[in-house]
């Protein structure tokens, strides 16, 4: 096993960051995970600076397409039932995501679907705020990823290879 200096100074950086994320997202009251979700998700596309705007707006319309459910659902709820009404919706937004993620793929990704995933199960959790949550997902994943972006420019850990297409 070789150590890799770069590595460890990106890692001293990434607690650095959590320390920070958690302070303020402490001190206003903000819930963290939006923002640490698309962070790790940045981070399993190998850091990768291009995939950064599919990872942030991909997952913003995720935690849209949760936010549009109670409405939709309540319109369909009327011809069909609830149960019934909640499912298609699932279906129906699944489907969207998988079947023209090829054709918008900025929109439409693992990363929308990951994000209507998590944020619809975090809906059971007390005071669900969707809207914050896209708020905290933008701003703060964006915060995060950029200025991992920016550090790994600068101690060398973004390789020409990771920042092609």
């Amino acid at each position: 096993m070789k150590f890799n200096r770069r590595r460890l100074i990106l890692g001293l950086y990434v607690l650095a960051l959590i320390v920070i994320a958690e302070l303020v997202a402490g001190h206003f009251e903000l819930p963290a995970w939006p923002a640490f979700v698309a962070w790790v998700l940045f981070f399993g596309d190998h850091m990768n600076p291009k995939r950064a705007p599919h990872i942030l707006i991909g997952s913003a319309v995720g935690i849209g397409l949760v936010m549009l459910a109670p409405l939709v659902i309540g319109l369909l709820a009327h011809l069909i039932g609830a149960d019934w009404a909640r499912l298609i919706y699932i279906l129906a937004a699944v489907y969207a995501i998988f079947a023209f993620g090829e054709m918008i793929p900025l929109v439409l990704n693992n990363y929308t679907f990951m994000f209507f995933t998590v944020a619809g199960l975090a809906l059971a959790t007390p005071h669900p705020n969707p809207l914050l949550w896209l708020l905290v997902e933008v701003a703060g994943g964006g915060l995060l990823i950029g200025a991992t972006i920016v550090v790994g420019r600068i101690i060398g850990t973004l390789s020409a290879a990771q920042e092609a297409p």
